[in-house]
């Protein structure tokens, strides 16, 4: 493989901007890539999927290279001198990078790959809550599978198509797609592509949204000519997918506090054919109270750790610090015992998170179920979902019945 400098330039901007700036990465692959426009497909995935590796494995090229954040110019060439050699790729005659010690480098990896928070590259309080939370066997499967790349899944969306049809109209376009067993409307790229460039994206035929994900519609129950609420809908996708599944008959409220979210999320309902989803922001507590007793299902898509979707946002380890799980676990419990409030006797409601940590959720809707706010429920079901079991996102879902 040659190193376009071009393209290595622009990556170790993109590092620097999430490093030493704290931009998020998505954000910063995004507007990288509308540098130039003479890029191909090629040039584009290199930029991003290598951005995304040295922001992945930070820690252990840190630790190999002998650097220290907030990272020179100098150093991020270093990191990617890490990256390249560790992948065989020969290293150019460029003053950036060279005297690199390639010889170095693998026996230093060797070394360190021995000691999980390094091996993982993660932050060493990321790494003793795992073992805390999970026990040491499974949190070592875990965060190893949680560093792997996230496969891209899209969605079909049943309102406007189904599967087959959509596996035929991707072929189309040349992108080959593959159903997922046990996932009703998945279907699985066979390699990474920019479907959202395609006719059957602009057509509405589909959304990308992970398996794990899409098994949170599916879990609530639902059916044509209910009456649901989706409490932390933000930009939608499995309010969509609820609608596909009330087959657009009945009543989707869905709630945020972020106006910008719902807007994007009518935008989506529009492309996917959605017709019975109604936003509301919730700019006061009236908005809740307002919905009281009303809902025969409500869906918790509770705000989380994430730790179950760092396998394709790498840069939330680096991000993260134990005072927002903290926080986080108050505004997870509080959330419950408003929202809750929205069903009628005999509804049915799903708490759900994208973390793995079972004090984001098991204990969670345990404690809930022991509080006043939660007396007259009962757990129906839950399932506990694990990336090292599956190969998709790490999430959590409980279906809760209120008495009549």
């Amino acid at each position: 493989m040659r190193l376009h400098r071009n393209l290595v330039f622009a990556t170790i901007d993109s590092l620097s901007e999430i490093f030493n700036e704290g931009k998020y990465a998505d954000k910063v692959i995004q507007g990288t890539l509308k540098r130039d426009k003479r890029w191909g497909s090629r040039d584009r995935s290199f930029i991003a999927e290598t951005t995304y590796d040295i922001v992945r494995w930070k820690r252990l090229y840190a630790e190999i290279a002998e650097v220290k954040e907030p990272f020179s110019r100098e150093n991020l060439f270093r990191l990617f001198a890490v990256w390249a050699t560790l992948r065989g790729i020969e290293l150019p005659d460029w003053k950036q990078i060279e005297d690199t010690p390639t010889r170095r480098i693998k026996g230093r990896f060797d070394a360190l790959s021995k000691i999980r928070k390094f091996r993982e590259s993660i932050p060493d309080w990321l790494d003793e809550l795992g073992v805390v939370e999970l026990g040491e066997d499974t949190w070592t499967k875990e965060i190893h599978a949680l560093n792997n790349l996230a496969p891209v899944i899209v969605r079909t969306n049943t309102l406007r198509t189904n599967k087959e049809n959509l596996k035929q109209e991707l072929l189309k376009e040349e992108i080959e797609a593959f159903p997922v067993k046990n996932y009703p409307e998945a279907l699985e790229l066979k390699e990474r592509a920019n479907v959202f460039r395609t006719k059957a994206f602009k057509d509405g035929f589909f959304e990308v949204q992970d398996a794990s994900s899409q098994l949170v519609a599916h879990f609530l129950e639902v059916e044509p000519g209910m009456r649901v609420v989706d409490t932390c809908a933000g930009a939608g996708g499995k309010t969509l997918h609820l609608a596909a599944l009330m087959e657009n008959k009945g009543q989707i409220i869905a709630l945020d506090i972020f106006g910008n979210k719902l807007k994007e999320l009518k935008r989506r309902a529009k492309r996917a054919g959605a017709h019975n989803i109604e936003t509301r922001e919730i700019d006061t507590t009236k908005v809740i109270k307002k919905l009281h007793n009303s809902a025969d299902r409500v869906l918790i898509d509770a705000p989380c750790s994430g730790l179950g979707v760092l396998s394709r946002n790498p840069d939330a380890k680096w991000k993260l610090e134990p005072e927002f799980i903290a926080k986080i676990k108050n505004t997870q419990a509080d959330i419950l015992n408003q929202y809750s409030k929205i069903l009628k006797p005999g509804g049915k409601m799903v708490y759900a998170t994208c973390s793995v940590l079972p004090s984001e959720n098991q204990e969670q809707v345990e404690n809930f179920l022991n509080r006043e706010e939660g007396k007259d429920f009962k757990l129906v079901k839950d399932q506990k979902i694990l990336s090292s079991d599956t190969g998709y996102d790490g999430f959590y879902m409980a279906l809760l019945e209120l008495k009549k």
